[in-house]
């Protein structure tokens, strides 16, 4: 009777060891599904990515904590409970920053938010053809805060933006500032100009169609990314935001490294002959030239003794845009160089345990 018992014991014990390695193997094969997507449903499988970075939509609209103010060009709708009759759809804000609603006849909106509308047009109502009011006005498109950014940024383009953004603000919205950037951004902007009436004849007028005259401000964008928060400025509707590419200068002759290499704020002779590596044992560093375009776009020369450079005997020398350094071979250096070789060659072949230098 023991022995069946304990036979009886083994069975359920053989048995229940038989069902968890059918469940884990089970479960290893879910898993192994899950991760590969094979067997599974089209709809659970994961979506395969088309690029590395997902693609942005035309308009971003972003949406900081600054109520929006409404501009000319928004097209908004008004409704009024009890008085289907005083409903307004898709209308336009006038130029003038007005809206044309029944009753009302001609409204000032441009600069007022949602709820002081709301109140305007409630405060007009009450009393003259609504006892109590109730209004609802809703912003369909937001067209008054177009914003617009151009170059070295990741997604260029227009944005829709509610508020006054800052220049920071819309770098960030537009993905950040690419690799290749420039120091400075420029900002673009249309003076806001009134229509004078001018007299033609007597007793008439005309209007006199006058240009919007355009601002240029400037933003140090390398301080701005430091903490230079003086440099975040303030954005208007319609502001044209452009960050250039970097600024290139350009070191050739006897350099190690010759090529273009980017110019950051402060870039000076001397730190451009580090990047490009160092001279070549034929430089005739007390011969050197700059050559750089003026204001006129005329080429000059700047002579260069990088000897006294060195020394500090000179001053070292801030580059500027497309500067090309330009170190010269000499004579003297290239006749020698041969003889210098194979002294040193044959020197590092005949001592022993001696490494060329």
């Amino acid at each position: 009777m023991l022995q069946f018992m304990m036979f009886d014991s083994q069975k359920i014990f053989a048995s229940r060891v038989w069902l968890l390695s059918a469940l884990l193997m089970v479960l290893s094969l879910n898993v192994f599904a899950q991760q590969t997507g094979q067997g599974m449903p089209e709809r659970y499988k994961p979506r395969e990515q088309s690029g590395s970075e997902p693609i942005a939509a035309p308009n971003v609209i972003v949406a900081p904590n600054i109520e929006y103010r409404i501009g000319a060009g928004d097209v908004i709708d008004i409704r009024v409970e009890d008085a289907p009759e005083l409903a307004v759809q898709n209308q336009r804000v006038s130029p003038t920053g007005r809206i044309l609603m029944p009753y009302l006849s001609y409204l000032e909106v441009k600069g007022k938010t949602q709820d002081e509308v709301t109140i305007l047009i409630a405060d007009k109502l009450r009393g003259r053809y609504l006892k109590n009011p109730s209004v609802a006005v809703i912003i369909k498109q937001p067209n008054s805060q177009m914003y617009f950014i151009q170059g070295a940024v990741k997604r260029p383009g227009m944005y829709q933006v509610e508020g006054r953004p800052t220049l920071m603000l819309l770098i960030n919205a537009a993905g950040g500032l690419a690799d290749n950037h420039g120091a400075k951004a420029y900002i673009t902007r249309d003076s806001k100009i009134e229509p004078t009436a001018t007299p033609v004849a007597e007793n008439t007028t005309s209007a006199q169609t006058v240009l919007p005259e355009r601002k240029l401000l400037t933003s140090n964008i390398n301080q701005l990314f430091k903490g230079g928060y003086d440099q975040d400025l303030r954005l208007e509707p319609s502001d044209t935001v452009y960050v250039p590419l970097a600024d290139v200068f350009f070191v050739g002759g006897e350099i190690l490294a010759p090529g273009e290499f980017p110019l950051r704020e402060g870039t000076t002779l001397r730190q451009a002959i580090a990047l490009s590596g160092g001279f070549s044992m034929k430089a005739k560093k007390s011969n050197m030239v700059i050559f750089r375009e003026d204001e006129k776009g005329n080429r000059i020369e700047i002579p260069v003794n990088y000897d006294l450079v060195e020394k500090g005997k000179s001053q070292d020398i801030k580059l500027m845009a497309n500067d090309i350094v330009a170190v010269p071979p000499s004579a003297v250096k290239s006749a020698l160089l041969p003889i210098i070789q194979a002294f040193t060659t044959g020197a590092s072949m005949t001592v022993p345990g001696r490494i060329g230098r």
